[in-house]
C-alpha cells in the first residue's frame, strides 16, 4: 500500500483503487428517531439499530478484505480535539449549533458534556443528541425551557451521519467542507472542521479547503463526483445550489489543475436528492444511470476563461459529453432497472444506481437490486454484494456511506 503519511488526501477519480476511507458506524443516534421527528431528520422510516450495525460491519469487512484501510469519523474527531486541546472550544461550537437556546437546559447540557472525560464518548454523545429526561433542571426557569413539553428530545440526534459522503468531499488533494441543505444536517460538518484542522495526520499537511461550511449557499458531497484528474461532475439538485457549484468551480480552477466542471441539472426532488443516487462511475468508460432522469437532464460545462467562470449548456447526448470530457472513444450507460419503469423506480429508490467503486470495474452494491446488478455483471463489472435492508431506510447506498480519502492514481 502506498505511503500516505506525507499526503493524506488523494482522490483524482471515482474508480482508482481505494486505499483509505472514512465511515461512521450507526450508533445510538438511530435510537432517538421517532415518528415525530422523521420528516425533520430526513428519514422515511426507523432503522433497527442492531441489524443496521451488522449490515454496516459487513460493509466495512468487505472493504478491509479488499485492502482498504477503514477509518471511523467518530474516532478521528476524538483524536482531533485531543491533539488540538480544543475540547472546550468544540463543546461551545457544538452547543451553538444544537438549536438549544441559552437557558437552564443549555447550561445543564454543557455541564454534562464537559463532565465526559473520554473524548471518544464525548463525540458519540454529541452525535446521539439529548433526551429531556437526561437533563434535570428547575421547571419554569425560562419560557423557552418550558415550551414543547410533549416532544421528548432536547437536542435532536444526527442519524444521517453514517452517510459520510455528504458533509465533506475530497477533490484531488483537498477538501470541500460543505454547507448542508437542511438545518438538521448542517451540524454534521463540525466533525470534518475539527478533523481537518487538528487531527495529527492531517494538521501538518495543510489540506486545502475549496469550500467552507459557513458559506451562504448549500452543497453536499453526494452531488460531487471526481471523474478524472481535470474534470468534476456536480449535481444541481435538491441539496446543491447552482451558486455553490460556481463558487466551488472558481476555487478549484484557481488552486488546482482541474479545468472543467460538468453541472448536471437533475431537478429538486427527494427521490433524486443527490447526483450519486441516479448516476455513478463504475469503470473507465462505464456509468450507472437512472433512466427516469435522462429526458429531463440538462448538462452545463463550466470552465475558466481569463480568470472568470464560463458556462455553456451542452446539447449533445450524455454519452458524447462524457466521451469528450474524459477523452475516450465510447461511454456505456448502464440503466438502473434495465429500462423497465417499475424495476427502475424500485431499484433506484433502493440505491441500485448508488455504487462504490473500490477499483476500476469492481463495485460494492446492495444485493437487493437484482435487475441492475445483473446488468452490471453482464457488462463485466465485478460485484461485492452486501445486505442493506436497514441501512437503506436512510435513503443511501454504498457510495453514500463512504468518504474515500485516498485512491490510487492511474
Amino acid at each position: 500500500m502506498t505511503d500516505k503519511t506525507s499526503m493524506p488526501i488523494q482522490v483524482y477519480s471515482e474508480i482508482g483503487r481505494l486505499e483509505r476511507v472514512i465511515l461512521h458506524r450507526p450508533s445510538i443516534e438511530l435510537e432517538n428517531l421517532i415518528p415525530a421527528n422523521l420528516e425533520a431528520l430526513l428519514f422515511d422510516d426507523i432503522p433497527y439499530l442492531e441489524a443496521a450495525q451488522k449490515e454496516h460491519d459487513a460493509f466495512a469487512q468487505v472493504l478491509k478484505e479488499n485492502g482498504v484501510e477503514v477509518l471511523y469519523l467518530e474516532k478521528l474527531a476524538a483524536e482531533a480535539i485531543d491533539n488540538g486541546n480544543v475540547r472546550e472550544e468544540f463543546i461551545e461550537e457544538w452547543l451553538s449549533e444544537s438549536g438549544l437556546e441559552p437557558g437552564a437546559h443549555y447550561h445543564a447540557v454543557k455541564e454534562k458534556l464537559t463532565a465526559i472525560e473520554d473524548s471518544y464518548e464525548l463525540i458519540l454523545k454529541t452525535m446521539t443528541g439529548f433526551r429531556k429526561d437526561e437533563v434535570k433542571v428547575e421547571e419554569g426557569t425560562t419560557l423557552i425551557d418550558t415550551l414543547d413539553r410533549d416532544y421528548p428530545l432536547l437536542i435532536n440526534p444526527m442519524p444521517s451521519l453514517y452517510f459520510t459522503r455528504d458533509p465533506f468531499a475530497t477533490i484531488g488533494q483537498g477538501i470541500s467542507l460543505n454547507h448542508m441543505y437542511s438545518e438538521t444536517r448542517k451540524r454534521e460538518t463540525i466533525y470534518g472542521k475539527y478533523i481537518f484542522q487538528y487531527h495529527p495526520v492531517v494538521k501538518d499537511n495543510s489540506v486545502p479547503l475549496y469550500y467552507f461550511r459557513d458559506e451562504s449557499t448549500y452543497i453536499e458531497g453526494g452531488d460531487i463526483l471526481v471523474l478524472s484528474e481535470d474534470v468534476l461532475a456536480i449535481g444541481i439538485s435538491q441539496r446543491t445550489d447552482a451558486r455553490s457549484i460556481e463558487k466551488l468551480a472558481k476555487n478549484v480552477f484557481e488552486d488546482t489543475d482541474y479545468s472543467q466542471v460538468l453541472a448536471f441539472l437533475i431537478g429538486s426532488n427527494r427521490k433524486f436528492m443527490h447526483l450519486d443516487t441516479v448516476f455513478t462511475m463504475v469503470d473507465y468508460d462505464k456509468f450507472t444511470i437512472h433512466p427516469e432522469i435522462e429526458d429531463q437532464l440538462k448538462v452545463y460545462t463550466i470552465t475558466s476563461q481569463d480568470g472568470e467562470v464560463k458556462i455553456e449548456e451542452e446539447t449533445d447526448p450524455l454519452e458524447e459529453i462524457l466521451e469528450a470530457a474524459l477523452n475516450i472513444e465510447k461511454v456505456t450507460l448502464i440503466r438502473c432497472g434495465d429500462d423497465d419503469p417499475v424495476a427502475a423506480a424500485r431499484e433506484q429508490w433502493n440505491d441500485g444506481a448508488n455504487t462504490l467503486a473500490i477499483a476500476p470495474g469492481e463495485l460494492i452494491v446492495y444485493d437487493r437490486n437484482p435487475v441492475t446488478n445483473a446488468l452490471l455483471e453482464e457488462a463485466g463489472i465485478k460485484l461485492h454484494k452486501i445486505q442493506g435492508s436497514e441501512l437503506v431506510r436512510g435513503r443511501g447506498g454504498p457510495r453514500c456511506m463512504s468518504m474515500p480519502i485516498y485512491r490510487e492514481r492511474f
